[in-house]
């Protein structure tokens, strides 16, 4: 496994995570009791930004779809709404310490923030 230095510890197991991030507050910040499939949809989500991180943003259609193809096995989209509630995009991005995409939260359109 990948190790990163973030907040002078060693975090094992998330080798895309931001600096200054760590699972404990993480998990305090989003309102979680994370389990090990919270953990792996962090995983995909920090590794998605990490080799999108080109400058132009993150585009929420491909963003939603690379995660119902890379969680299709344990049903997709459906599954990861389960996960987090306030949705997996949204909410997801908080719980990996991940600036949300334009879209992903909108109070006017009925999102839960």
């Amino acid at each position: 496994m990948a190790e990163i230095q973030s907040n002078n510890e060693t975090l094992t197991g998330f080798p895309f995570a931001p600096a200054g991030w760590s699972p404990d507050q993480a998990a305090a910040a989003a309102g979680l009791e994370p389990n090990d499939r919270h953990w792996d949809a962090v995983r995909a989500l920090q590794e998605y930004f990490a080799r999108h991180a080109d400058g132009r943003g993150i585009n929420m259609r491909e963003l939603h779809d690379a995660l119902d193809e890379k969680f299709h096995d344990s049903g997709g989209m459906k599954f990861l709404y389960k996960l987090f509630p306030a949705g997996p995009v949204a909410q997801g991005c908080r719980l990996a310490g991940l600036e949300p995409p334009a879209g992903s939260t909108d109070t006017g359109f009925g999102s839960v923030q």
